[in-house]
């Protein structure tokens, strides 16, 4: 869809003021799903110390990773169908108020059970935050730019998690002996702070959509009667969900080759640091910088296949993912290969490599799915894409920490060079599926 087309409904000044929005929000996105990670990835430098300190292993550990991310991605999909009716920018603001306070209370744990119940809690609140991001930007960007803009939002992923990967690695190294408190809680009041800050900022800066500052919404054609209507009535708004959705093979071939991707990328980004320490016999602070630099790789990774997806393969990403899936195996197979007499260096080649490569598909699918569904049900698709993703943890979290237990990091890292295979051979078959579903 032409960009004039897109604006053809507004005036020069009200096109100007469209995209001076259209920088404003993409920025607020950025910054806030950050945020998100910041107070959701600093558990992964905590876990070696929760195993010291109260005793939990590293079972009870993936039991609490499997939860999260199962919760998570119910609630991701959940509040994906809640998300494309509500405000986007009070859901953003009160997900990340809501996970910031999960943070405080997990922070002055002593139990398992209390850890894991914050926890899950925090999962729960963490899935407020994808949802009005996704309505945010298709309703401020047109779908021919939605795979690169949504690549840059995408590195907020990254920028989150490893901001916070470094930061609690600094913060658990330091003296705190003077606060009577173990520095691993720290990794958590912190990050809360920062976090409710974010979600003032979110509030001040994000608007809903075009026509709440008074700018006419895109002129996007659908052929279809319920969409031109606005999808007022909840009977057609379900109608509309269950055939651009939920009988789509297309969002459904997407959402579980999403499952792989989230396999190898938390494989690496929960258990990086421990797998490192343990298996590589690396020091922690290493192994911290390695994953932040698997993150960091993540970022250019996720632009690159955005510009590819926009310039190579005409707006169908599901090619870039068959490609970033086979070359991320390729890295799962050269990690499994290592042992602790591998140099540092070729590790962290490898893992910057595997973030480069996986990243890619992880940004990638959301926008394929919100493409496909178009902006009225594009919460509701990349909610059922997440919660594809998101159980992937009963095999990252649990399933990981039972065969590390039992068999050993080989036949777990093993296991992921599988995952990736199998996520590549998924995406190949939606090779042919359209760009968007705009013009079926």
């Amino acid at each position: 869809m032409e960009e004039s087309s897109v604006f053809a409904n507004m005036s020069k000044d009200q096109v100007r003021m469209f995209k001076s929005w259209q920088i404003r929000t993409l920025f607020i996105t950025i910054a806030g799903y950050a945020m998100f990670y910041f107070v959701r990835k600093n558990l992964s430098i905590a876990m070696p110390f929760l195993r010291e300190e109260l005793g939990i292993s590293p079972t009870q550990l993936g039991f609490v990773l499997t939860l999260h991310g199962v919760v998570y991605g119910i609630s991701k999909f959940a509040n994906g169908i809640w998300g494309d009716r509500a405000n986007a920018r009070i859901f953003f603001a009160s997900g990340l108020a809501f996970a910031a306070t999960a943070n405080l209370f997990f922070g002055m744990g002593e139990s398992l059970m209390w850890l894991g119940t914050f926890w899950i809690l925090n999962a729960w609140f963490q899935g407020m935050g994808v949802p009005p991001c996704i309505k945010l930007m298709t309703h401020w960007i047109p779908p021919s730019q939605l795979a690169v803009k949504m690549s840059i939002w995408n590195t907020s992923h990254s920028i989150g998690a490893g901001a916070a990967v470094i930061f609690c690695g600094y913060i658990v190294a330091g003296n705190w002996s003077w606060t009577g408190v173990s520095p691993w809680r720290f990794c958590f009041f912190i990050p809360a702070v920062i976090a409710l800050f974010g979600a003032l900022m979110i509030w001040i800066v994000a608007r809903d959509t075009p026509s709440s500052v008074g700018i006419p919404e895109m002129n996007l054609k659908v052929k279809d009667d319920s969409q031109n209507s606005g999808l007022q009535d909840s009977a057609e708004f379900a109608a509309f969900i269950r055939k651009h959705v939920f009988m789509n093979p297309v969002v459904w071939i997407i959402s579980i080759g999403n499952f792989f991707v989230y396999v190898v990328r938390f494989a690496v980004l929960d258990w990086g640091p421990m797998m490192l320490h343990d298996h590589l016999k690396m020091d922690m602070s290493h192994a911290g910088w390695m994953v932040a630099g698997f993150e960091v790789a993540g970022i250019v990774g996720m632009l690159a296949a955005g510009w590819i997806t926009e310039k190579v393969f005409k707006g169908r990403a599901v090619r870039t993912c068959v490609w970033c899936m086979f070359f991320s195996a390729v890295c799962m197979a050269s990690l499994w290969s290592l042992d602790s007499q591998s140099s540092v260096l070729l590790a962290a080649i490898i893992l910057v490599s595997a973030g480069f490569f996986i990243y890619g598909p992880q940004a990638l699918a959301g926008i394929a799915a919100a493409n496909i569904a178009t902006n009225k049900a594009a919460s509701t698709a990349v909610g059922l894409v997440g919660i594809c993703g998101y159980a992937s943890t009963v095999l990252s979290g649990l399933g990981l920490g039972v065969l590390v237990e039992t068999a050993g990091w080989d036949w777990a890292l093993f296991a992921f060079v599988c995952a990736a295979v199998v996520g590549c051979a998924v995406f190949a078959l939606a090779w042919n599926a359209k760009a968007t579903g705009y013009e079926e």
